[in-house]
C-alpha cells in the first residue's frame, strides 16, 4: 500500500469539505482569544499585585504573588489553542496587572 493511497486526490477540494460552512469571522477568533487571555491576565493580576506590595521585596510572598497567576494563563493559552506567539502579549498585560494593583494599593496607602 502506497503512503500517498489515504490522501485526498488533488483536485478535490478537501478542506472545504471537512470544515463545512466557516463563518466570516472565523479569522478574527485567535484575535477574540488572545484579548480575552490577556484581559483575564490583567484581572487576574491586579489584586495579586495589590497582595504584593504588603510583602517585603524579594520574599516568599512576593514571589508567589508574582507567579500565581502563570499556571492559569498558560493554561487558558493551551486549552484554547493559542500558540506561543501570544506569549508576550500575555505577560505584558501580567506586568500591568501587577503594577496597577500595587499602584491602588500606594494610592489607598495615601502613597502618592
Amino acid at each position: 500500500m502506497r503512503a500517498s493511497a489515504s490522501l485526498p486526490p488533488p483536485d478535490s477540494d478537501y478542506n472545504v469539505r471537512m470544515t463545512g460552512n466557516v463563518p466570516a469571522f472565523a479569522s478574527q477568533v485567535p484575535w477574540a482569544l488572545m484579548a480575552l487571555i490577556g484581559s483575564a491576565a490583567l484581572a487576574v493580576n491586579i489584586p495579586l499585585g495589590y497582595a504584593r506590595e504588603g510583602f517585603r521585596r524579594f520574599s516568599i510572598g512576593w514571589f508567589v504573588c508574582i507567579h500565581l497567576s502563570v499556571p492559569l494563563i498558560a493554561w487558558l493559552r493551551l486549552s484554547s489553542h493559542v500558540s506561543a506567539w501570544g506569549i508576550p502579549a500575555f505577560v505584558a498585560c501580567a506586568v500591568l496587572g501587577q503594577i496597577a494593583g500595587g499602584k491602588a494599593r500606594w494610592i489607598r496607602r495615601g502613597r502618592p
